[in-house]
């Protein structure tokens, strides 16, 4: 990538993110979590969803009810969660009679079951965290600290890696990343875990907490993002979208915050 290049998509995502993160930001803080923040759960899987199946070129015959199923398994995995199991069997079992008797070949069914299951878990089943992490204790702290230590993982891995990475990470699932990009990952999650407490007086964590969190956030965040690589390099796409210009799709911002919000929630709950 050229300098020009370069510059060109810091510029398109700084100019997207400043008219963006003000809108979360008072979404989150000033409207209650019942039920705007189970919309905006729902509304952010079910996209994400929609574009994981696209991606696999799964067909809207399976797809479309895929992406209700997915609705319905995110909002049972948060509010009753002792039915997750069974919503995700009944589900998967629905999906393949529905391949049976939609489509009149046989062939090519395991390639779409395979990712409406593999969409299932890892978007709604993982989303589901964090609607566990803000209804508890802290709730609306611990969101933002997920929000904000993920974020700058992602911008610090961004930026060590373009200017200062020299070493590659793993080129064969994620040929842009570098050992400094992933330095830069830990060091955003641990900043943001710092911001967060120190702006919400998170007073019973502390700061060696803090830094542990901040950490496994940002390996969070760097490995959300190889998996995320992982399927795309798999389906043959660049990006999992196009829904925000300059920053992909819905998919491709959320990879790391689907696999921190399970990390922070049971650090949360039982350290």
């Amino acid at each position: 990538m050229t300098e020009n290049k370069k510059n060109s998509a810091f510029v398109n995502r700084h100019i997207v993110a400043a008219f963006a993160l003000p809108v979360i930001i008072a979404y989150l803080y000033f409207l209650p979590a019942v039920p705007y923040f189970m919309i905006l759960l729902g509304v952010i899987g079910m996209t994400a969803l929609w574009e994981f199946y696209a991606m696999y070129n799964v067909s809207k015959k399976l797809s479309v009810p895929g992406v209700i199923f997915g609705g319905v398994l995110l909002y049972i995995a948060s509010v009753h969660p002792g039915y997750f199991v069974q919503t995700l069997c009944l589900s998967l079992f629905l999906l393949m009679l529905l391949r049976l008797f939609l489509v009149n070949t046989p062939e090519g069914s395991m390639s779409e079951i395979g990712p409406l299951g593999t969409g299932l878990f890892y978007v709604s089943g993982f989303l589901s965290f964090q609607w566990l992490l803000r209804k508890g204790a802290f709730g609306l702290e611990y969101i933002f600290m997920l929000y904000i230590a993920i974020w700058l993982s992602d911008s610090m891995a961004l930026y060590i890696g373009t200017y200062l990475g020299k070493n590659k990470l793993y080129p064969a699932y994620s040929p842009n990343k570098t050992v400094e990009g992933a330095f830069g990952s830990l060091l955003g999650g641990m900043l943001g875990t710092l911001i967060t407490k120190i702006i919400f007086s998170m007073t019973a964590l502390s700061f060696s907490g803090a830094l542990v969190i901040g950490s496994v956030l940002g390996l969070m965040a760097l490995l959300g993002d190889l998996i995320e690589s992982m399927f795309k390099r798999d389906a043959g796409v660049k990006d999992s979208g196009t829904f925000i210009p300059g920053h992909g799709g819905i998919l491709d911002k959320i990879d790391g915050m689907l696999v921190g919000g399970p990390a922070l929630y049971f650090m949360v709950r039982y350290f």
